[in-house]
């Protein structure tokens, strides 16, 4: 059985870091620290101001430490719909904010040294189907007028024929375990601080300062720069703005063969591929399967599919890693990058599409000059103020719409729970118990785990992850352990405890 992690953090030798406990004075407070916001971090260090990095777990285990390892200007099938939607200007804009945050990832690893596996390679879209080809064409005019190192091609490294590909050459792959680490002892050198183990859970303006408050204590600051995965923020509404989203990944050791770049195809279902290198083992990382939080899709046959498709492709010895991970889609598909709307010194970076290691590098440039008061080009092009056009509008009510529905199918959802009674072991589901429903995981040793259904951040009613063994908020993604203690945001607070009599 493959060990239930990513390959990244796996056996990282990483510093660890204190929990925040008291208050602080600084220059700048940056919540979330994933790549965005260490990246932030760092450059705004380097701009002399004192920064202090708030994480609610450890350095890199949240959405970073559990992607592709990907840094590439090739997303999709994107740049057509980001022309339609924005405009060429625009979409030119997030190309190369793409390509710039590749060349500054590879600068930065050259100069902290970090060994992580940086290589530059190609990155390939592809698709099987003949009757696709015309999509590739069209994608492939739009990134090359763009002024993307794209191409079209049939000559691809996979071990089975495409029927075209587009080919995005100078893109690259790391290990982001061992850079994330290295920016997080960047950022606490001299006057920098970084705390673990410290989820945020308010923020306040008054005046000229910004205060964000743990549980431990609280950091006031002329800046705060907020990089979670979502903004908890309610004010903000970026939750009303965004869906969420899961996919799986594995990690697989091959006999024989391998790849020289990466990949992904438009057909269905998606499979994202990219070589995995070690000194002991020459591998492939596999992603896909991915469906909307809270679905009730989340179960271990997700990695079953991967496997079963590495295992019809390639020569697997062995399946060592396997976890999932979780990103957030704006309403016009791009990312939402600088102040915050209706605060005056907050920031955020939030929206990145699932292609995060170079759109959180572009958005922390992009916040680290608005921050220092420098004109960076890009920033209203990505500004996380914006409304958007009438098709955006459109989306948005179309989301809100599916949200206000779960409310009346969680009602029908909590009628028809059945008794608690039922729950097998190793099992989670919504149970009536005493009259209630609750929610509750009954463990492989018969503990009964009860917590109540609803969750804290809009009172959504939360579904079982029989993949992760988590409870998941279908609405804005929140996500919680077994426990009710928050994993993921925009819940800031946990599922409370509900007491069980047995009879």
């Amino acid at each position: 059985m493959s060990e239930h992690r990513s390959p990244w953090l796996a056996g990282l030798a990483a510093p660890t870091w204190p929990a925040l406990d008291g208050e602080l004075e600084t220059d700048v407070v940056v919540v979330g620290a994933g790549i965005a916001g260490l990246t932030a971090a760092s450059l705004l260090a380097g701009d002399g101001s004192r920064v202090v990095v708030l994480e609610a777990k450890r350095v890199g285990w949240g959405t970073t430490g559990h992607t592709t390892g990907k840094i590439t200007s090739q997303h999709g099938l994107i740049y057509r719909e980001l022309v339609d939607l924005h405009g060429e200007e625009k979409a030119a804009a997030y190309a190369m904010a793409n390509e710039e945050a590749i060349r500054h990832i590879e600068a930065t690893v050259e100069e902290l040294e970090v060994d992580c596996s940086f290589r530059r390679m190609p990155a390939y879209i592809y698709t099987t189907d003949p009757r696709r080809q015309a999509d590739l064409e069209a994608e492939g005019a739009v990134a090359q007028r763009l002024g993307l190192p794209a191409n079209l091609t049939t000559d691809i490294d996979l071990p089975f024929p495409v029927a075209m590909a587009l080919r995005f050459d100078d893109q690259a792959s790391f290990d982001v375990g061992p850079y994330l680490a290295a920016l997080a002892t960047r950022s606490s050198s001299g006057s920098g601080q970084v705390f673990e183990g410290s989820r945020a859970v308010g923020i306040s303006e008054k005046g000229d300062r910004v205060t964000v408050r743990t549980a431990g204590g609280s950091v006031t600051a002329r800046t705060a720069v907020i990089t979670t995965l979502i903004p908890f923020m309610d004010r903000s509404g970026f939750f009303a703005r965004m869906t969420p989203s899961r996919a799986y990944g594995v990690a697989a050791v091959l006999a024989s063969g391998g790849l020289t770049g990466m990949h992904i195809n438009i057909d269905n279902p998606t499979r994202s591929t990219r070589p995995w290198e070690t000194e002991q083992r020459s591998g492939i990382v596999v992603v896909g399967e991915d469906h909307s939080v809270g679905h009730r899709q989340a179960r271990p046959g997700r990695w079953g599919e991967l496997e079963r498709w590495a295992r019809d492709h390639f020569d697997v010895t062995s399946f060592e890693y396997r976890w999932s991970s979780q990103d957030f889609e704006t309403v016009d598909r791009m990312p939402y990058v600088g102040r915050a709307p209706l605060m005056r010194n907050t920031y955020v970076a939030t929206g990145f599409r699932k292609w995060g290691l170079s759109n959180a590098t572009a958005a922390a440039q992009i916040i680290a000059d608005l921050v220092a008061g420098r004109h960076n080009p890009r920033a209203d092009v990505f500004a996380a103020n914006r409304v958007g056009d009438a098709r955006a509008l459109a989306r948005t009510s179309l989301l809100n719409l599916h949200v206000a529905s779960r409310f009346v199918r969680d009602r029908v959802k909590r009628l028809i729970a059945p008794s608690l009674e039922t729950l097998e072991r190793g099992e989670g589901g919504l149970v009536r118990a005493g009259g209630d429903t609750i929610a509750a995981y009954r463990d492989p040793e018969d503990n009964l785990h009860c917590v109540s259904p609803t969750c804290t951040h809009l009172g959504c009613t939360v579904s079982w992850n029989h993949a992760e063994k988590s409870w998941d908020c279908p609405c804005h993604g929140s996500r919680f352990d077994v426990d009710g203690t928050v994993l993921d945001g925009p819940a800031t607070e946990p599922l409370p405890p509900v007491e069980v009599e047995l009879g």
